[in-house]
């Protein structure tokens, strides 16, 4: 299989485990519709504690139970021992030993680049996602890919607002889909680690603030609107999350709900849990299971 574009969305957890009035809770005529068709999965695999980036992500990217290999949920960023893992088992990797082809859609500035330079020989900084994909020799910031910030084109620190209409902003994310789901021909997976959403998410409190509420409607509205471009422009898309977060405003860390995998022209197989997705996605592509 290829063209498939996956949004690796960022502690979000599924609306059916989300309270009344979350970022779920308005319309979402694309998004909604196929979460709702989609899987509901376990992240917590059996493990006390709250879900979190490093491990989670280490799950879906090598289809192998990363927990049980910490023996704790661990993150936000892989340590030497999810390291190894996402080094030898992580999906762009095997992707590129089989002779197929990755490509990571996110847009790095020049600071990130910069504080990686200045962080060197420190502990690792990096995303499971960036990591992986350069493990696998693969550049960040690719050619011939119309890259796109996590952000979606929100402020990143209060008040989060970005200047200008929404609808002009939707509109253009739209634009921006068709372009990736026209880049996804060549390749055949393009990854999108939309890492915002869970920091989104940790400005949750037991009084919902208003302004982290709006933020995060906004986020999955802009969603929204990049996975409306993709599909009509014929991609396969698949939608998965690591971790609850932003579900749940009520709070700012993260949460044991159950998270999204959803998706268009893909199977999804009937997996349970974050590994098991993993694997499937894994077979999209004729590589076997961890």
């Amino acid at each position: 299989m290829s063209g498939v574009v996956w949004l690796a969305l960022d502690g979000v957890g599924h609306p059916q485990d989300a309270p009344g009035g979350s970022v779920w809770d308005q319309p979402l005529g694309t998004l909604r519709p196929l979460v709702d068709a989609g899987r509901c999965l376990d992240a917590t695999l059996g493990v006390p504690g709250l879900p979190q980036s490093g491990t989670g992500q280490a799950c879906w990217l090598t289809g192998s139970d990363a927990v049980a290999l910490m023996g704790e949920h661990f993150g936000p960023h892989p340590g030497p021992t999810l390291q190894r893992l996402l080094q030898e088992g992580s999906l762009p990797v095997r992707l590129a030993r089989a002779g197929g082809r990755a490509a990571l859609g996110n847009e790095y500035v020049p600071a990130y680049f910069q504080a990686l330079e200045s962080g060197a020989g420190r502990r690792n900084r990096m995303g499971c996602f960036p990591f992986a994909f350069r493990a696998a020799g693969l550049p960040l910031n690719p050619p011939r890919v119309p890259l796109l910030g996590a952000t979606l084109g929100l402020g990143y620190a209060r008040p989060w607002s970005a200047g200008g209409e929404e609808r002009a902003a939707l509109d253009a994310l739209a634009r921006h889909g068709g372009a990736l789901a026209r880049a996804a021909r060549d390749v055949d997976l393009l990854a999108l680690d939309l890492w915002f959403s869970d920091l989104l998410g940790h400005a949750g409190a037991p009084d919902v603030p208003g302004d982290a509420l709006a933020a995060g409607q906004s986020y999955l509205r802009r969603v929204d609107a990049l996975l409306s471009g993709l599909l009509g422009a014929g991609a396969r898309v698949v939608v998965g999350s690591d971790h609850g977060n932003l579900e749940d405003l009520r709070t700012k860390g993260h949460t044991l709900a159950r998270v999204p995998f959803a998706g268009a022209g893909v199977n999804l197989g009937q997996p349970g849990n974050v590994v098991e997705a993993g694997r499937v996605l894994a077979g999209w592509f004729g590589l076997p299971g961890a």
